[in-house]
């Protein structure tokens, strides 16, 4: 083993992985491999030819053994890639997935049908956790001021180091509550992504989401509509005349949804699907008067 360059243990993963049936395993491997020498995943090129030390070695098992028992490579490097942003993930946030991006996407449209993105908004991020959404649409808005709220003191500090990391620090407040029990202001924009999926179906999830998302931003309840039945009601109150609310849903969900948001004063202009085709956004405004 002496002298085993970056690029060789990577491929000696890369096959261990994909005996393991991993989907990725070139990919993951060259991460997991610059993350063990550098410390930085995204080094491997850099590193490729560099011979492997006793303790990069040690740490590149180490990792190889957590990615082999199912953990999720995020997982492992305590980050993750949305919108093209770097975010630090904790045991209490969700892993931020594409289909996500679909929300932070809708939001922008409306925006820009509106508004614009120069205009000094106020956005509302429901369940923030990473603070991934909330932060992302900052990045877009220069002079939008934002609010994330999460029940999780951790995640809260999870979402703040991420907001000051993307550079909106300044623009960002984040607050421990109950979905819009803990706010009274007028919102431009609110948008969530709660937890939506039937208590029943969570253990039968992917593993690398069973296993070590927090079930807490995963289980909607018996029908998966527990988080919804919590904020719709309180949201007509919370937007601006103008204002615009957008949630994230279950693919099948957007009936259910969009008569809860009907019930509680709401008018669905929309729902919009992700790139999969699967509906994935309600959007609605305040019915008026």
């Amino acid at each position: 083993m002496s002298g085993l360059r970056a690029s060789e243990a990577a491929r000696a993963l890369a096959r261990r992985l994909a005996e393991r049936g991993c989907d990725t395993p070139d990919l993951d491997a060259r991460l997991l491999t610059s993350h063990a020498v550098t410390g930085d995943a995204s080094r491997y090129v850099l590193i490729a030819r560099d011979p492997l030390d006793v303790e990069a070695r040690a740490r590149l098992e180490d990792l190889a053994g957590r990615r082999l028992a199912g953990e999720p490579v995020a997982r492992i490097l305590g980050r993750r890639e949305f919108w093209s942003l770097d975010f630090e993930l904790s045991p209490d946030t969700l892993d931020p997935r594409p289909d996500t991006e679909t929300l932070v996407a809708e939001a922008l449209c409306e925006i820009d049908r509106g508004p614009g993105r120069e205009a000094a908004l106020r956005l509302a991020d429901f369940g923030t956790g990473s603070g991934c959404i909330l932060v992302a649409l900052l990045s877009e808005l220069p002079n939008a001021r934002g609010l994330g709220i999460d029940v999780s003191p951790h995640a809260l500090r999870t979402a703040r180091r991420n907001a000051e990391a993307n550079g909106v620090g300044e623009r960002a407040r984040f607050v421990a509550g109950d979905w819009g029990a803990a706010i009274s202001a007028r919102l431009d924009v609110i948008v969530t992504n709660p937890p939506y999926i039937e208590s029943e179906n969570v253990p039968g999830l992917a593993a690398e989401v069973a296993r070590f998302d927090p079930r807490r931003a995963l289980d909607g309840g018996d029908d998966g509509l527990e988080a919804y039945r919590a904020l719709l009601p309180q949201v007509p109150a919370l937007l601006a005349p103008d204002g615009v609310f957008m949630a994230e849903i279950g693919s099948s969900q957007s009936a259910a949804v969009s008569e809860l948001a009907t019930a509680h004063g709401l008018r669905v202009d929309r729902v919009a699907r992700d790139l999969a085709g699967r509906d994935r956004v309600v959007v609605a405004r305040r019915m008026r008067r």
